[in-house]
């Protein structure tokens, strides 16, 4: 795999990573490398700059410090304040950069700007049974912590109906991508609700653990 500029990555890893440790379990600093990973697998299939690539992945949530309703308009501002980028970065390749970190939110209702916009996207959909579970119920721990059981699992259920089960909002942007083959495999597990409320009951019984 082709790596980013060694000064870039270690701007990165030493300043940008580390501010993912005070978002919440499904956006913390395993996310972000996840999403960095997946990016520079995707990214030798087209013409892109590694570095571009890189970097968008590295700063596509740092808007949660401020909310999640806009985050991904508040990492776009982010990357074009910072002027510490244009030690690697014209302004115009920070503008791209930008859009393609606005453009990655899943609930978008518009296809990304660009290739940059597609790949992050693309990658920040990584499409895992186990972690999409694990995350749905790590997000309603921390969002909604006065809610029962029941409560937690119903939450969890109507996301995964409303985001990934056929007709759900979620988009993939890189048809040939792994993606696609894994959200055919969820949205056919989402049909039998006996066995995906068994599944997110034995994750809810595992998270909650973890917290005690």
């Amino acid at each position: 795999m082709i790596q980013p500029d060694k000064k870039l990555r270690s701007f990165i890893e030493e300043e940008i990573i580390p501010r993912y440790a005070s978002f919440d379990k499904a956006h913390q600093e395993d996310h972000v490398h996840s999403v960095i990973e997946q990016s520079l697998k995707l990214a030798p299939f087209y013409d892109v700059s590694i570095d571009m690539v890189y970097a968008i992945a590295a700063y596509h949530d740092l808007g949660l410090e401020k909310d999640r309703k806009t985050h991904h308009l508040v990492s776009g501002q982010i990357v074009m304040e910072d002027e510490r980028l244009l030690q690697w970065f014209s302004h115009e390749q920070i503008e791209t950069m930008a859009k393609a970190v606005e453009d990655h939110r899943a609930s978008s209702d518009h296809e990304p700007r660009s290739i940059y916009g597609k790949i992050v996207a693309e990658a920040d959909r990584l499409i895992d049974t186990d972690t999409i579970l694990r995350r749905t119920i790590q997000y309603g721990f921390k969002h909604y912590p006065d809610f029962g059981k029941e409560a937690h699992i119903k939450r969890a259920l109507d996301h995964l109906d409303e985001k990934y089960a056929e007709g759900g909002y979620l988009r993939l942007w890189i048809p040939e991508s792994p993606n696609a083959e894994r959200l055919k495999v969820l949205q056919q597990l989402i049909k039998q609700k006996a066995k995906i409320r068994e599944l997110i009951e034995l994750v809810y019984e595992q998270v909650k653990s973890a917290l005690l």
